[in-house]
């Protein structure tokens, strides 16, 4: 298929051929589902903990006889229904990440290409590069465009200049090729590649 290369001030520069095999496909929410939550299952830190029975320091003595005095028994002041007991049940330090086929992986990058694809939310640019670097200048452009809350997707590497006065703007986020993801692709409304950057992806993806 053929999408218009636009500059940042929107006006269209020329015109390039998006593969197919990577931005037409009809996008599965099941496929996206489970790349999403390997994502994130990924990055969680998993250090959560709690001290239990044995962690608590306390006397290891019967807190009072057994019978004979109208209440429960009971023999430790570590148990969890004590204050400052320790907790039944609680989480444990444990690794939440699981593993996902690379194939899987990659479908799934292409799905969230395509689906922005078709929902009209994909832009391609020629160049995601700013003369000064500066907020202001870069809102500018955007208002141009249209966009307020994008993601966008540089080549090898991304413009200094562009990413410092992107840092500065909510809901505007900038990655290089080789960071991009379906997450971040399907939190922003709206997706724009530079032309090196679907250059890249279509390596990637072939």
């Amino acid at each position: 298929m053929k999408a218009d290369v636009l500059n940042l001030d929107a006006k269209k520069v020329e015109t390039i051929e998006l593969d197919d095999a990577i931005f037409a496909l009809e996008p599965r929410a099941d496929i996206l589902h489970r790349v999403v939550t390997w994502q994130l299952a990924k990055r969680r830190a998993g250090t959560h903990a709690v001290k239990f029975r044995a962690d608590i320091s306390a006397t290891g003595r019967k807190m009072y006889r057994q019978k004979g005095t109208g209440s429960a028994r009971h023999g430790s002041r570590r148990v969890n229904i004590f204050r400052g007991g320790g907790r039944a049940f609680g989480p444990i330090p444990r690794d939440h990440s699981h593993k996902l086929p690379k194939k899987v992986r990659a479908l799934g990058l292409r799905h969230a290409l395509s689906d922005k694809q078709r929902s009209g939310r994909l832009i391609v640019v020629d160049a995601a590069t700013l003369k000064e670097g500066r907020t202001k200048e870069l809102k500018e452009k955007l208002a141009k465009l249209g966009l307020t809350n994008a993601l966008f997707i540089d080549g090898e590497s991304v413009d200094e200049k562009f990413q410092r006065a992107a840092s500065n703007i909510p809901l505007v986020r900038v990655l290089p090729s080789i960071g991009a993801n379906v997450y971040d692709i399907l939190r922003h409304d709206a997706l724009v590649l530079t032309k090196a950057a679907v250059e890249k992806l279509q390596e990637r993806l072939k």
